[in-house]
């Protein structure tokens, strides 16, 4: 199954690699014999079919995701049957792929209204002169 990404670029299925494991959680003595995780691993940083520009900022956008040789790595093992979880993946996959390329919006630096800045007073002023009634009184 081929990934569709933003801009037009496609990940053709012969560039992602494709491996099956076993799987714990339930199923009983089906999990112990069968191999249902799936785990599909692609190569950000050598795959033929990116524009330098879009490597470029997903190496630099899933860098705490990605492998020393810059492969990403998507596990799922959530369901019993191997094509549910083969189906999942690929999801997942796109997913990740889809939001590393999302335009991020610029963050406008705000300040505090000036309410604001007197409600926060106040509460500090409240706030210290319920402690201060807290306090015993001095005996001198």
């Amino acid at each position: 199954m081929d990934l569709s990404l933003p801009g037009g670029v496609v990940i053709p299925e012969g560039e992602i690699g494709l491996e099956y494991s076993r799987a714990g959680g339930p199923g009983g003595q089906h999990v112990n014999k069968t191999e249902t995780r799936v785990t599909l691993r692609w190569s950000v940083a050598s795959s033929p079919s990116l524009p330098d520009t879009v490597r470029e900022k997903l190496l630099m956008r899933l860098a705490a995701r990605l492998t020393k040789d810059g492969e990403l790595l998507v596990s799922v093992d959530t369901h019993r049957e191997r094509p549910r979880n083969l189906a999942l993946a690929y999801e997942r996959m796109q997913a990740i792929l889809q939001n590393a390329l999302k335009e991020q919006k610029k963050r406008r630096p705000t300040k505090p209204s000036k309410g604001a800045k007197e409600r926060r007073l106040k509460a500090k002023k409240q706030t210290a002169e319920k402690k201060q009634g807290r306090r015993s009184p001095d005996h001198d």
